[in-house]
């Protein structure tokens, strides 16, 4: 926690806003862990298009060591950990035995460790579900945020971002979810945006102050915020707390990803999670919308005006856009993507009289999957 504190005092220094309790940036709010937003004005997708650094302090991270470490996850998770290698990133997710998802991870390893990445705020609760079930199995949980090879995260994408970083990195990750680790920390590529590669830097905070001001001057400077609009705009989902519990794997596009293995063993609620994707009923996927109202947040509701007494779907990741609205991943019956993707203002936001919902294109096709 001091080294967080340390981190984002540094970055406050630099101009970062924290955030409120409410979420909402707040100047005079104390600096804490997790706290720093955005650097005065929320970043836009053309400066993300062009190329940003994130100071990422919203993200937890779980340690796993011990010889059957592997055997343990693959027995837990919704994707193959046993054949993880140390040149790969995956997604994977943690559900409930009735298949809601729990939490999404970002899943890397090295020689002796397995990562899952998560939201802080949800690390704890989740880091003691999984200890429940180790049993006597060689693995043991550790909170790695504090390890002093994972202290800072930062985010980058954009089409100045590879240049920018070639001063650490003499390689850079070839493809998408793969990885690289050198002397200057380790560099996880994950999923494009707007046709450009984004990274994941996990570094000491001292190395990360030494490359803060060089990278700020080559690229855009933002927080979580920013971080988030890019992943929505990659059509990456992250279960929070306000959405635990609310979708199998697919309504998040999560085996489009391929954070799902229907090939492993079992794993809990594996049963409906297959089910799910060869004998499910409703259609339902997760779109990239935009919506003119701030107060967008993941768990809020959307209806579709030709049916106004049910909610038609939900927000699953919501950020600023920068332009004084949110974008944001949202989670819909098939029918009103199709009807908001054809009719403006056909789907709303918080009730059939709330703000209307803009649909964007996705950065992947999605297929009609029955769910």
């Amino acid at each position: 926690m001091e080294i967080m504190n340390n981190w984002n005092q540094f970055l406050t220094a630099q101009g970062a806003r924290p955030v409120a309790t409410d979420g909402a940036p707040d100047s005079t709010a104390p600096i804490a862990a997790a706290a720093i937003a955005d650097f005065g004005n929320s970043l836009t997708v053309s400066q993300l298009q062009e190329g940003f650094v994130a100071a990422i302090t919203d993200q937890g991270l779980i340690g796993l060591n011990g010889d059957e470490a592997a055997s343990f996850l693959h027995g837990q998770l919704t994707n193959d950990v046993e054949h993880l290698s140390p040149e790969q990133v995956r997604l994977a997710g943690y559900c409930t035995p009735k298949g809601r998802m729990l939490a999404s991870f970002l899943m890397w390893r090295n020689a002796t460790t397995i990562y899952l990445q998560l939201p802080r705020a949800i690390q704890p609760a989740i880091q003691k579900r999984l200890q429940m079930f180790v049993l006597r199995a060689k693995a043991k949980l550790h909170d790695a945020s504090g390890d002093e090879a994972n202290q800072v995260v930062l985010g980058l994408g954009g089409k100045h971002a590879n240049a920018a970083l070639s001063a650490w990195f003499p390689v850079l990750p070839a493809t998408p979810f793969s990885k690289v680790e050198h002397a200057s920390g380790t560099l996880l590529r994950v999923a494009d945006a707007f046709g450009n590669p984004r990274y994941e830097w996990l570094t000491s905070a001292a190395t990360a102050r030494d490359a803060w001001t060089p990278l700020t001057t080559q690229l855009a400077k933002g927080g979580n915020d920013a971080w988030h609009l890019s992943d929505i705009h990659a059509g990456i989902p992250q279960i929070t707390a306000a959405t635990q519990e609310q979708f199998v794997p697919q309504m998040v596009n999560f085996e489009l990803l391929g954070g799902v293995n229907f090939k492993k063993g079992c794993y809990p609620g594996q049963e409906i999670v297959a089910r799910s994707q060869y004998l499910g009923k409703l259609k339902r996927r997760t779109t990239l919308v935009s919506i003119a109202d701030a107060s967008v947040a993941a768990g809020g509701e959307l209806f579709a005006v030709s049916d106004p007494e049910q909610p038609c779907g939900m927000v699953v990741n919501a950020a600023p856009n920068g332009d004084g609205g949110i974008d944001a991943l949202v989670e819909m019956k098939l029918g009103a993507i199709e009807e908001g993707s054809s009719a403006a203002g056909a789907v709303r936001y918080g009730s059939a009289q709330g703000a209307a919902v803009q649909f964007l294109s996705m950065p992947y096709v999605l297929d009609a999957l029955d769910l």
